[in-house]
């Protein structure tokens, strides 16, 4: 699953909070997208290590920074369904 997927599930339970349809959010789910999103800031990480150019480099870390920022969303999203 892409990162931008990933981001969509993690903007859709949050709005699911704010509307107060806790309930249908289930702990799992929340948790399989958060090792999805970490795996992927691993990979990323990986790339940015045997990028060939500074440009391709730039680009990458740009898209750890929002992998990153939806990982947090997402550990923030799991605390406050418990």
């Amino acid at each position: 699953m892409g990162l931008n997927k990933l981001a969509a599930k993690v903007v859709e339970y949050n709005e699911r909070l704010e509307r107060g349809e806790v309930s249908e959010i289930k702990p799992s789910h929340v948790e399989r997208v958060l090792k999805k999103l970490k795996k992927k800031t691993a990979e990323l990480q990986a790339d940015i290590a045997a990028a060939p150019s500074d440009d391709k480099k730039a680009r990458l870390e740009q898209k750890l920074k929002i992998a990153d920022a939806h990982v947090a969303r997402a550990e923030w999203l799991l605390e406050n369904i418990h």
